[in-house]
């Protein structure tokens, strides 16, 4: 497994595995951040979204639609998408760093975890869910 550093970062596939991207770790950042590189477009997340979320999946207690959206458009309620913007998530809102890029959580917060062992993800061609292992 990669190191999840910007010189050895993961190599991930989106969850219905149409498309590959790259995600690490950059701690020196402030707050600490999950760099996700998807072909030129550079989306930043909190690095403690990792942690977080693994915590709100095991609380669910089961499968939960991932629901990925842009910014711009409105999250299912109840899906990965939804927790990662709401108020009452542990940040009190937007994990995502970088406005106007701050959303798409569900789709590439998803495969790390999964990668990291604390996930399972389905791989469908849509309508993907996750839950904590």
């Amino acid at each position: 497994m990669a190191a999840g550093t910007k010189d050895d970062p993961w190599v991930l596939r989106t969850p219905p595995g149409s498309s590959e991207y790259t995600a690490y770790r950059d701690e020196a950042a402030d707050p600490p951040a999950l760099v996700c590189q998807v072909g030129s477009t550079r989306l930043s997340y909190r690095l403690r979204a990792v942690e977080d979320l693994h915590a709100w999946l095991r609380d669910r207690g089961d499968w939960v639609p991932l629901g990925a959206a842009d910014e711009n458009k409105a999250a299912a309620d109840g899906t990965v998408e939804a927790w990662g913007r709401s108020a009452d998530n542990p940040v009190g809102g937007w994990y995502g760093l970088r406005k106007g890029y701050r959303g798409r959580f569900g789709m590439y917060l998803p495969p790390l975890l999964e990668e990291l062992g604390l996930a399972e993800l389905t791989h469908d061609a849509r309508n993907n869910r996750m839950r904590a292992v």
